[in-house]
């Protein structure tokens, strides 16, 4: 989920280094998959809906056979969605609804359709929650990567689309991101905290104490950093992994270092370019 914008694998040469049985089974069959059927429920078809998930496809991140987009009319609609759509607890749903304008589910996401006119948001906010789906998919279940990683690979999956759509562009988010970040609390304190930011549930917590756009952000840098060492595959594959080992381990096995190491390797180089951003350029 995220506030303001907010099915096999493709076949990866890395994925080699999987468990054997995961990577057997993730051999594509002689003939190719179907493209998934995306359902969109209570709203008009967005006209980017179909250019977004060929985007994403050619980013190695597929959605189930069949996947359902529900749009929502108001706050209050999102807020019954949840429940009956969801199958949250109304209690959850309240807390959602506050603060949220997207969901994702396995197989589906929900929406408050007040940002459909908003252009690039819009768009960045589907990309965004159905990349939550696509990553539900890769890992065997929901609740599984570290909620940190799973958020900033949605955002940049989102900025990916939008700059393969003309819209924006990976160098301008991230000036903007540096910019954005700079008052996080977490960034300002040395202390990342990556392990309490794994969890959903602190993450929630820790985006409402700490600023939602600032915390949104720094998920985007953390990953795009990730990105530009590893390549965006091996995220992918992170996700893979999931399902036979921890968030800890498979983080291990992709990147060659404890979530840790890189906590600490990380830190200073988001405090340098911090320091002294570069201007951001207009959108396209």
């Amino acid at each position: 989920m995220i506030r303001r914008a907010s099915a096999v694998v493709l076949l990866l040469a890395a994925l080699s280094a999987a468990p054997a049985a995961f990577a057997a089974a993730a051999r594509p069959s002689s003939a190719p998959a179907a493209p998934p059927i995306v359902e969109v429920v209570g709203g008009p078809r967005p006209e980017s809906l179909d250019r977004l998930v060929d985007i994403m496809h050619e980013l190695g991140l597929s959605l189930p056979s069949t996947t359902r987009v529900y749009i929502y009319s108001s706050r209050q609609a999102f807020r019954r969605g949840i429940v009956e759509d969801a199958n949250l607890s109304p209690d959850g749903a309240d807390e959602l609804a506050a603060f949220a304008v997207g969901l994702a589910r396995p197989g589906r996401i929900l929406v408050n359709g007040r940002l459909a006119d908003a252009g690039s948001e819009w768009i960045r906010l589907l990309a965004h929650e159905l990349t939550h789906v696509a990553q539900f998919q890769l890992a065997g279940g929901e609740g599984r990567a570290d909620q940190w990683l799973a958020e900033g690979m949605a955002e940049h999956v989102a900025f990916q689309v939008l700059e393969r759509m003309g819209l924006n562009s990976l160098e301008r988010q991230r000036r903007v991101a540096l910019r954005r970040a700079r008052g996080q609390a977490a960034v300002a304190q040395s202390r990342l905290d990556l392990a309490t930011l794994g969890s959903p549930r602190q993450f929630t917590l820790r985006h409402q104490r700490e600023g939602s756009t600032a915390t949104y952000h720094l998920t985007f840098l953390l990953a795009d950093y990730l990105i530009e060492r590893h390549g965006f595959p091996k995220v992918v594959q992170y996700f893979a992994r999931l399902r036979g080992r921890s968030s800890a381990a498979a983080f291990a096995a992709t990147f060659g270092q404890t979530l840790e190491a890189f906590e600490r390797e990380v830190l200073p180089h988001l405090k340098r370019a911090m320091a002294d951003p570069e201007p951001v350029p207009p959108l396209p």
